[in-house]
Order: structure tokens, then C-alpha cells, then sequence
């Protein structure tokens, strides 16, 4: 979700549509107090926070690139490990028998 609404606001040129849509991706997704918070480190963290005050279509492009980092070195290695994975692919394995 989060890497979706970075890729929206990432296409947007109209600065007030790009602020509220900085707006709800930050609460929606940087705020310490969303349930769905991403874990970005603190540098990053305190970027995002200056650049709220005037933000472009390119605010979260730093987040984006440490979110994908982490899911390519660590949530999706451990996906394709996983007993969901697994058995998703025998489903489809024995679906083409």
C-alpha cells in the first residue's frame, strides 16, 4: 500500500493535490502513531518531516528506496521460504496436472 501511494503521488504535477496526498500518506504511513507505520530509520524519518512543509511528488522517494531494500533483503526472501508460499505453489503445481 505504502509503495502504491508513493507511486501515485510520484505522477502527480498539482502541488495542492500533491500536499494532501503527502498529507494522508504521512499519516497513513509515517506516523509513529498509524497502525500501519513503516519502519524507515530515523534520518529518513526527520527528511520526510522537514519536507512536509512544502512537500513535491518526490517527498517519500527515500523511504520508498529503503522500504524496497528491506523487502528485497529480508520480507521477501523469507516469503518465498514460507509455508504459504510453499503450498501455493504445489496448489498451482498440481491445479496444471
Amino acid at each position: 500500500m505504502f509503495w502504491l501511494a508513493c507511486e501515485d503521488i510520484r505522477k502527480e504535477s498539482n502541488l495542492e493535490i500533491v500536499e494532501e496526498k503527502a498529507r494522508i500518506i504521512y499519516e497513513d504511513f509515517i506516523s509513529i502513531l498509524s497502525p500501519r507505520e513503516v519502519s524507515l530509520d530515523s534520518r529518513v524519518r526527520e527528511i520526510i518531516n522537514s519536507n512536509m512543509i512544502e512537500p513535491t511528488p518526490h517527498i517519500f522517494d527515500e523511504a520508498q528506496l529503503q522500504i524496497y531494500t528491506l523487502m528485497h533483503r529480508d520480507s521477501y526472501p523469507r516469503f518465498l521460504n514460507s509455508k504459504l508460499y510453499k503450498d501455493m505453489i504445489e496448489e498451482m503445481k498440481n491445479g496444471q496436472s
